[in-house]
């Protein structure tokens, strides 16, 4: 093999894991998430918000800082208790540091009194 081909071959998927996907997976129901608020998804380390009513968000609940994960929304301010961190409820953006980046935001949708991943 020469040396081209063995770094190419290392580039494979080899010993990583893939995620399931999350298409279609209920993350919460409509009555669990208040308008201006949101819950925590804990096994998916997802937040689902509702900054206006009827408007649902869904964004990644780990912190783009150091990793931590975020604290249940409130005045449509999603806040990383470990260092501050300030992110908007309406779209993931970050809005007081130290963290920088954004939430990974998901596509959701509502069926029926369901929340879930478009």
């Amino acid at each position: 093999m020469r040396i081209r081909d063995r770094a190419l071959a290392g580039c494979g998927a080899g010993g990583a894991e893939a995620k399931p996907s999350l298409k279609g997976k209920v993350l919460a129901k409509t009555a669990d998430v208040p308008v201006g608020g949101g819950t925590l998804v804990e096994d998916l380390k997802i937040v689902v918000t509702q900054p206006t009513q009827g408007v649902y968000k869904a964004f990644s609940s780990v912190c783009t800082h150091k990793g931590c994960v975020v604290s249940t929304p409130e005045n449509n301010v999603i806040t990383c208790a470990c260092h501050g961190s300030e992110f908007a409820a309406d779209s993931g953006k970050a809005t007081k540091g130290p963290a920088t980046g954004g939430l990974a935001a998901y596509q959701v949708k509502v069926e029926g009194d369901g929340i879930v991943v478009a």
